[in-house]
């Protein structure tokens, strides 16, 4: 495991590919999950449907976000293998460039285009499926299960 994502209260957020261990927060399986699921079928109703339904928003800014700087930086598109922290400063360096450039100019051209087709989600952020795992129902409650938890309740508080 990475140690570097053991800062308290700092996650990943993964995808339901991960296992639920410390440091990667994923989804609730067995529940929906994408954004269209909750357009078709309405508001989340539980605490894991409104946890998921947070969660895949996040995911869906994230993937939209690199996608756009896929197109506009070239280090993102092939990435070397680089150290963590340099792969946190090559990320660092990006956002504050876009930022800049959304700031300083009329009209972001990368952005532009994805906000014209609201719907769009790059062609590899829903490759991962949301299922319930017939051997999860009977192992313990992982550390990341209990923070998720408790997220979910503090989102249903809301």
């Amino acid at each position: 495991m990475n140690e570097n994502c053991n800062v308290a209260g700092k996650y990943y957020l993964a995808d339901s590919g991960y296992p639920n261990e410390y440091g990667y927060l994923g989804p609730y399986r067995g529940e929906r999950y994408y954004l269209p699921e909750f357009l078709r079928r309405g508001q989340p109703q539980s605490q894991e449907e409104i946890f998921n339904h947070v969660h895949s928003s996040l995911r869906y800014v994230i993937e939209r976000t690199f996608g756009v700087w896929k197109k506009m930086w070239r280090i993102l598109q092939n990435m070397h293998v680089f150290p963590y922290k340099t792969q946190v400063q090559i990320v660092v360096a990006l956002r504050a460039l876009h930022n800049y450039i959304r700031r300083k100019s009329i009209q972001d051209v990368a952005f532009n285009e994805f906000d014209r087709h609201l719907d769009f989600v790059p062609d590899d952020f829903l490759t991962d499926v949301v299922q319930q795992s017939h051997t999860c129902r009977h192992q313990r409650a992982s550390r990341m299960d209990n923070i998720r938890d408790d997220i979910a309740t503090s989102l249903m508080r809301q």
